[in-house]
């Protein structure tokens, strides 16, 4: 009986791509991974954030983080065990006091006026799953010192992104109209955004989602 033939480096199919799965409906990490030219799905993990900012608070900002990137990533893994999940927080720290989405326009006001002029900490931790099991994870910390701006420019700063000072911790993106309200920024800039792109991209060429 013949032996079966090898396929030629020419027409043996590449291996299959494991799946990848972002923990998180973050319009910002999403453009990041879409950006960086990422095949992946979005699942929003439906955790209650609150509960587990309110039982962490006693361990501090860095555990926290922690403790929601991993909720985030395993409750997505175990529905989709196939599968890399990423799962990703971020805590806001200004003197002691943590800082979340502001609930509307007078509540991202107040928030902006209150970091005004003051260094605060970022606080990020990153984490990714397979089968349920957490397999990476990494943490970053960056400072971010706001100029003190006028109240002229916070009108025009509310006004120039409308809704979307809703959808970010503290109420600025620094990627946009946002850099403005700021003196000095320390730290990973796609980490601040909401993902340490680069150290992930090396974990996922290492699990062959992106090529080597």
């Amino acid at each position: 009986m013949p032996a079966a033939e090898t396929p030629s480096p020419a027409t043996a199919k590449p291996p299959a791509r494991r799946a990848l799965y972002l923990a998180s409906a973050s319009r910002t990490r999403i453009a990041i991974l879409k950006n960086a030219g990422l095949a992946f799905v979005a699942h929003a993990p439906g955790i209650d954030e609150a509960e587990v900012k309110a039982a962490m608070k006693a361990d501090g900002a860095d555990a926290a983080a922690a403790a929601l990137a991993g909720q985030k990533a395993q409750k997505v893994s175990l529905e989709h065990p196939e599968g890399l999940v990423i799962g990703s927080d971020q805590i806001l720290e200004c003197g002691g006091v943590w800082f979340d989405k502001p609930a509307d326009i007078a509540g991202a006001r107040a928030m902006l006026q209150t970091l005004r002029g003051r260094t605060h900490r970022l606080v990020g931790e990153t984490q990714v799953f397979l089968n349920g099991a957490r397999i990476w994870s990494h943490a970053d910390v960056a400072e971010l010192t706001m100029r003190n701006f006028s109240d002229h420019f916070l009108d025009y700063y509310l006004m120039a992104v409308g809704s979307r000072v809703l959808e970010v911790v503290g109420g600025y993106e620094v990627e946009g109209v946002g850099a403005q309200l700021f003196a000095k920024i320390t730290g990973d800039h796609f980490a601040i955004l909401g993902l340490p792109l680069l150290p992930l991209l090396e974990l996922l060429r290492e699990h062959g989602v992106v090529p080597q």
